[in-house]
């Protein structure tokens, strides 16, 4: 059986709160994260087999219900995705730097996951709502043509749904650009 991260983002503390509990209760998963964000936002990510993930974002998204922003479950999650998140990777050379802004900041994670499954890839960082508005950001580094690459990706597979607001690719950044960023 595989490993599956599912997310859930609300628009309300005091529901997802609620949501989140029964989650737990619907089936055996784990907490990745279950806390508010800006602006008064509220995200939940667990972990699980894929079924146990399944069946409890569905609950979670019942038990939401109009209050539910975003949610997804994304099996056999990348293993670059959780370093991303939680700004833990050391930046290598960078040729070529990708951003996409998404609407929902669960959906961030969505597209970090995509943009290292297409192509030769390093996620910088996953950034989810805070200082954003409630929005995420993915940024991501490697080959000119990768990034490229990467980047049609995510707006293949998640722009067509909405949940992109922008994207960028620079090549060659200026090294001033990738201190402030990196």
């Amino acid at each position: 059986m595989s490993k599956a991260l599912g997310l859930v983002e609300f628009k309300t503390v005091p529901v997802a709160v609620y949501a989140t509990d029964e989650m737990l209760k619907a089936s055996e998963i784990e907490i990745v994260l279950a806390a508010p964000t800006c602006p008064g936002k509220y995200i939940t990510i667990i972990s699980g087999e894929v079924a146990n993930v399944e069946t409890s974002v569905k609950r979670g998204v019942a038990a939401g219900g109009t209050f539910v922003i975003d949610s997804h479950v994304i099996p056999n999650l990348a293993e670059a995705v959780i370093p991303a998140l939680t700004g833990t990777v050391n930046a290598p050379d960078i040729e070529a730097i990708g951003i996409i802004e998404t609407i929902a900041a669960v959906t961030s994670v969505l597209v970090g996951d995509i943009v290292v499954k297409a192509a030769r890839v390093n996620l910088l960082e996953v950034r989810l709502a805070r200082g954003l508005g409630g929005k995420g950001e993915v940024f991501y580094t490697g080959e000119l043509g990768a990034v490229e690459a990467a980047t049609k990706a995510a707006l293949d597979l998640v722009g067509n749904e909405g949940g992109i607001v922008s994207s960028a690719v620079i090549p060659r950044p200026s090294k001033a650009l990738i201190e402030a960023i990196a």
